[in-house]
């Protein structure tokens, strides 16, 4: 479902997963989406701890081809992962994770081969406290969003630390567990700032700009906001989690869109479907878009039942098209928007 489409709108393309409890094909609580520049889409399996050897890095492309996995497993061991959360890629094709239950960021190559890791818990420069959000600059640099500090901490790849800014608090520049960041093709920062429902915009060296929306469920209003990314033209995407949608905003912060969900099978479930006609057969029999009771009347409520609805819509990305990549860590999947070029 879809609303205020206007010029510049938002329109769905597909949607790629299948939820698996096995490594391979398919997602497993998939927390975020990355990209490689020779057309790789990377997927973030966060998992459960019923399910935490599932914990891992699989590969794709466009197209929907399986290309792999990677992962040195679940653990505290170098370059294991306990609570990922985001990951960026950089020039040479190392992925950086952030793991907010060991305070430190790891660094593989798409081999699995371990490459470096940093980071340990406390307040000072280089140390963190549950880093979740990501984002990697034209020059190299990676800001990362720590929730327990309140503060975006900005690092080399090597992991050294280049600066930070952000206190306790509900004013300009202050945070309340912030979670996303992304940044736009001037080098802005936007920090999805979760407890206080919205998003802030910083220039690169952490100077206040803007700040965006409000606690609520209205158009351009947040609850629990996530993640958040900005394309070429300067519209923002935002995981609206607690509402269980994604909103878009233009360049100055004004609503434009939003976006309910529409997902439909993938190919990957088609190819299920058609060797498994029971469960086909259930499928067709059953009502995925139900008449709800009145008692159903909470976002996470209605989602849960809505099979096309986002449920869990934690990470918002770009990818070198500007294809809007969706991750939904409830329905394992990830829907995909691009908004037209009029």
């Amino acid at each position: 479902m879809t609303t205020a489409v206007a010029a510049g709108a938002v329109e769905y393309l597909k949607t790629i997963g299948l939820t698996t409890n096995q490594s391979g094909r398919g997602f497993t609580n998939p927390y975020d989406c990355a990209f490689t520049s020779d057309g790789r889409i990377l997927i973030l399996n966060r998992c459960d701890t019923v399910r935490a050897s599932l914990v891992r890095i699989g590969m794709m492309n466009w197209e929907e081809d399986y290309l792999g996995e990677f992962s040195r497993g679940y653990g505290r061991g170098d370059g294991q992962w306990i609570f990922p959360v985001a990951m960026a890629v950089d020039n040479s094709t190392v992925v950086y994770v952030t793991d907010e239950q060991q305070h430190r960021i790891t660094a593989l190559d798409t081999q699995g081969n371990f490459v470096r890791q940093w980071g340990e818990l406390g307040t000072d420069s280089g140390q963190m406290n549950a880093p979740a959000g990501i984002a990697l600059s034209g020059d190299q640099t990676l800001y990362v969003v720590e929730q327990g500090n309140n503060r975006v901490q900005r690092f080399t790849t090597s992991g050294e630390s280049l600066g930070m800014w952000g206190e306790a608090g509900d004013g300009p520049g202050q945070f309340n567990m912030p979670w996303g960041v992304g940044l736009d093709s001037s080098g802005n920062v936007y920090v999805a700032d979760w407890r206080n429902d919205r998003v802030q915009k910083f220039t690169a060296d952490g100077q206040f700009m803007a700040s965006y929306g409000s606690s609520g469920t209205g158009d351009g209003q947040f609850s629990r906001p996530s993640g958040v990314c900005v394309d070429s033209a300067g519209y923002i995407y935002v995981s609206d989690w607690g509402n269980e949608r994604v909103q878009i905003l233009d360049p100055d912060g004004g609503f434009v869109q939003l976006l309910r969900g529409q997902a439909t099978l993938s190919k990957w479930a088609q190819d299920f479907m058609s060797v498994n006609p029971d469960e086909r057969n259930t499928r067709e029999m059953s009502n995925l878009t139900p008449e709800l009771p009145a008692h159903l009347d909470t976002p996470y409520l209605i989602s849960s039942q809505i099979e096309p609805y986002f449920w869990g819509p934690v990470s918002v990305r770009l990818d070198s098209e500007e294809r809007l990549y969706v991750v939904e860590s409830n329905r394992h999947r990830i829907q995909v928007y691009q908004r037209r070029k009029d």
